[in-house]
């Protein structure tokens, strides 16, 4: 039962490429839906000025306060899965199975930077998708990313079960 709740592996780094993909395609998506709202609104007439000043207000939050929380999610999850790792004892035979998962997670890792590529390249999403810088670059790196991560976790974990044992 003890074994069951251990936290902190290999997993988690595919679980971070999986959480930024997704948030990183949900905001790319969210700013082009708020820009087009917020396109309609201006151009009513019989909107108050302050529903066109709040529209514009929250479709300014993108660029700046969404982008960086974006940011602060990526550094949030690497943190979380450090200190879960540093709770885990491994035994060093198991590095060569955490080298060989990491490698899998850094190829998914590029498969997701892909995905996110590939829709910041369209036509559509190009415009909104240069304007989150920092969504951006941590997508484009995201193997890069996922595989410094991975090495932090391995030195974490495998170094602790020397230590206290």
């Amino acid at each position: 039962m003890k074994r069951m709740n251990k936290k902190g592996s290999v997993a988690d780094l595919i679980f971070i490429g999986v959480v930024l993909l997704v948030f990183a395609v949900a905001v790319l998506i969210g700013f082009k839906i708020t820009g087009m709202f917020n396109t309609q609104i201006q151009g009513m007439d019989i909107m108050p000025a302050e529903a066109k000043t709040a529209s514009t207000s929250i479709l300014g939050f993108y660029p700046s306060v969404i982008d960086n929380s974006f940011l602060l999610l990526a550094a949030g999850l690497a943190i979380v899965s450090l200190i879960l790792a540093s709770l885990v004892r491994v035994h060093p035979i198991f590095l060569a199975l955490f080298v060989i998962a990491w490698i899998f997670s850094i190829y998914l890792g590029g498969v997701f930077s892909n995905i996110y590529q590939e829709m910041a390249a369209n036509s559509a999403l190009a415009a909104e998708a240069a304007q989150l810088t920092f969504t951006n670059f941590v997508m484009t790196y995201l193997p890069f990313f996922i595989g410094v991560v991975g090495i932090l976790l391995m030195i974490v974990m495998y170094k602790l079960s020397n230590g206290g044992e």
